[in-house]
């Protein structure tokens, strides 16, 4: 579904990622775990356009998207739940979901019924349902970034790009977001993730790769990185 070869990119002449190649099968979750600085969002942030890759090859879908503007990539099919939320704080919380679905109400995607999906996402994000007339900017961290991953469902995605979910929550929300990631993996959506909670990352996704400084240093499936006693001793805490 989403394949990465030989990606190099950064920002100006600083180079981040030094030729990393990865996959994500349809249908499966895939993590990225790696300390801070590592690359893991220069990672997302290249495939979802938001900066330009120096060389490699990005395919969605067989379609090759390196280098391609962001809406133009977010037409295709990629939705990315950025770092740090990114939602929009003056419009009110159904008015962020809706965003999100602009691409099918401008015939750029598959239209489909958009407010059947933005009362499926209310049920899975409850207290977005709560809180569907409140201008976004006034939530709670949490519930910004519930609506920061709601917004991005409201694409009907191929893949969808998780970018530190659990970042500034409190260890009961963090448990919540997991909840909803397990759930959207038990409906075969295509998603990679990357997670500071190496543990918790791992536990929920089919396959795992770890990144250092900018190269990809493990990889394999999930449960076997998990009992990794290297990948154990750096990441979780562990050193058997």
């Amino acid at each position: 579904m989403l394949r990465i070869e030989n990606l190099v990119a950064g920002y100006g002449k600083v180079q981040v990622l030094q030729g990393i190649s990865l996959h994500v099968p349809e249908g499966k979750l895939v993590t990225l775990i790696g300390s801070n600085g590592a690359g893991k969002t220069t990672t997302l942030r290249a495939l979802s356009g938001m900066i330009k890759p120096e060389s490699g090859k990005i395919t969605l879908n067989g379609t090759d998207i390196a280098g391609l503007p962001a809406f133009k990539i977010t037409r295709l099919g990629l939705a990315h739940s950025p770092e740090g939320r990114r939602i929009f704080p003056t419009l009110s919380v159904a008015d962020n979901m809706v965003l999100g679905a602009f691409p099918r109400l401008t015939g750029a995607r598959p239209k489909g019924d958009v407010q059947a999906d933005i009362e499926r996402n209310y049920d899975l994000f409850p207290r977005l349902g709560e809180r569907k007339e409140q201008l976004a900017g006034t939530l709670s961290g949490g519930e910004q970034q519930m609506l920061a991953m709601s917004r991005a469902l409201m694409l009907q995605p191929q893949v969808l790009l998780l970018d530190e979910p659990s970042m500034g929550l409190s260890p009961k929300l963090v448990e919540e977001v997991f909840i909803i990631i397990n759930r959207l993996k038990r409906e075969k959506i295509t998603m990679l993730l990357v997670e500071q909670f190496a543990a918790a990352a791992l536990e929920v996704a089919d396959y795992g790769y770890v990144m250092e400084n900018g190269r990809l240093s493990a990889s394999g499936e999930a449960s076997a990185l998990k009992n990794d006693p290297a990948v154990r001793a750096a990441y979780l805490g562990q050193a058997h």
